[in-house]
């Protein structure tokens, strides 16, 4: 079920279906900024990408979010 480390229970279920949805860009962006000797003006292209993809999930949870709070909202007023 979970491990016990000193008086700290991890449970590896909870960490395992966590979203990595903008892995892939900032790996890419992290390759060019070594092989350029942390140079950032030649990568600049991997960085726009990174920053769309940034950009796109702030906003999906920004909505996500705006849904839970109504219905909660709304849950509370069936009580």
């Amino acid at each position: 079920m979970g491990r016990k480390v000193g008086q700290l229970r991890i449970n590896p279920k909870k960490f395992g279906s966590l979203n990595k949805p903008c892995m892939k860009e900032m790996a890419s962006f992290l390759n060019c900024l070594s092989l350029n000797n942390n140079n950032d003006d030649k990568c600049a292209r991997f960085k726009e990408q990174l920053d769309a993809c940034m950009a796109s999930q702030t906003n999906a949870r920004k909505k996500l979010g705006n849904i839970n709070y109504h219905l909660a909202r709304l849950s509370r007023g069936r009580k």
